[in-house]
């Protein structure tokens, strides 16, 4: 069946995309919109990209990683989910799963159509579940594909909630270990320009029932990723999980070993005793 497309002319403007996703939903019953959203030739600020790359670990070169492009659907993402037509809001929601899939390398001057659409809305023991589904295309061509999966908590979606298994953890000595400054926050939100404050002001992470910011999962996500760049092919997936907030500052570790696709990434508290968040990441199906 075809989807709606609404293209806009540009990237919405996130302070405004996020002031109506700030706006409480009336109803419990979960509703995502039908039609999807598009902005076409969408130029790459290089500056933009190295301050990016800086902030999250990465070496600058000519190509783009796969969690950029996610930052640049992000704005997407805010304006769908405050469109009237959504009862679901992204504020508030917590991000469960991210799954990226880099079809080929991007260049860093190549224009980008970026769209995005709402799907799959299913029920969860805690609330509601949807994916965000990203896609970016250069001359007609799809080279990099998203999938974050979000958690509305406490509204309904029809149907039975599927069972939810996790491999048992087993502790892992750390090959490297990150102090995250905590102005940390504040330094992604300046490259990826995502305005929530749970992630730079204490008062605003209590509201949400942490006892200070929290650093983003797409940074966490992205900093791993940096950390094996050397290791990873032109055309990758990488599928992550995240599991327990870090709160700043903080010292986490990083732990890597090799599993059926390539390789799983674990950050974890500092002595590997609990995962933040792990990663499964090896050559694109």
């Amino acid at each position: 069946m075809g989807r709606d497309v609404e293209t806009l002319e540009a990237l919405p403007a996130m302070g405004a995309a996020f002031a109506r996703a700030l706006v409480p939903s009336r109803s419990t019953e979960a509703r995502i919109p039908a039609h999807a959203v598009r902005v076409d030739g969408v130029v790459q600020d290089r500056d933009r990209l190295a301050a990016y790359s800086r902030v999250c670990g990465f070496t600058l070169r000519d190509s783009v990683p796969a969690t950029w492009i996610h930052v640049l659907t992000f704005p997407l993402h805010v304006a769908l989910l405050g469109d009237r037509r959504s009862s679901v809001r992204l504020v508030g929601a917590v991000h469960a799963t991210n799954t990226m899939t880099m079809h080929r390398a991007v260049d860093a001057g190549a224009r980008l159509a970026l769209q995005v659409h709402a799907d799959h809305l299913r029920p969860h023991a805690r609330g509601a579940m949807l994916d965000l589904v990203g896609r970016a295309k250069v001359d007609g061509e799809t080279v990099w594909e998203g999938v974050s999966t979000y958690l509305a908590t406490g509204m309904t979606a029809p149907g039975e909630p599927a069972p939810v298994e996790r491999d048992p953890w087993e502790p892992v000595a750390p090959i490297a270990r990150w102090r995250l400054p905590a102005d940390l926050g504040r330094s992604y939100r300046r490259v990826s320009q995502d305005p929530n404050l749970i992630h730079t002001s204490r008062v605003a992470a209590r509201a949400f029932g942490f006892a200070r910011p929290i650093i983003h999962g797409m940074w966490t996500h992205a900093r791993a990723l940096a950390a094996v760049e050397g290791r990873l092919p032109e055309a990758h997936r990488a599928e992550a999980a995240f599991l327990k907030p870090i709160l700043l500052p903080a010292t986490v570790g990083l732990a890597v070993s090799p599993n059926v696709e390539g390789l799983r990434l674990a950050v974890t508290t500092k002595d590997g005793a609990k995962p933040h968040v792990l990663l499964d990441v090896g050559a694109a199906r």
